[in-house]
């Protein structure tokens, strides 16, 4: 998938943070981070359950290059299959306020049922 034009402050490691919060989201269905860093992960979490809910072997080929087996194997098994009739729309963004550290919007992002 195509990285976005968000950089957050990284170069190289962009992308795997990215992968690593969308399989966190994944396995633990909910997570907090920031807001922007949560949308991000969204949209590609999106995209792999897409790709998932093909459940044939390039699907399940593509989704191990980026995910660990055990959350590429909820994607095909699970998550896929729930989301079989739905066109899209498989998270939720919920907006928590902001960090008193920082002042960064922090937020859920939770995969709907």
């Amino acid at each position: 998938m195509k990285t976005t034009a968000r950089k957050f402050s990284r170069k190289a490691p962009k992308k795997a943070m990215l992968d690593s919060l969308a399989q966190s989201l994944i396995i633990k269905e909910r997570v907090k981070t920031t807001l922007v860093r949560g949308k991000e992960a969204a949209r590609l979490t999106e995209h792999y359950i897409t790709v998932g809910k093909q459940g044939n072997l390039a699907a399940e080929r593509e989704l191990r290059r980026h995910l660990s087996d055990k959350a590429a194997r909820k994607v095909i098994k699970e998550l896929g299959p729930r989301y079989q009739d739905r066109q899209g729309g498989y998270t939720r963004v919920v907006k928590l306020g902001q960090r008193s550290s920082d002042g960064a919007e922090v937020a859920f992002i939770e995969l709907v049922k």
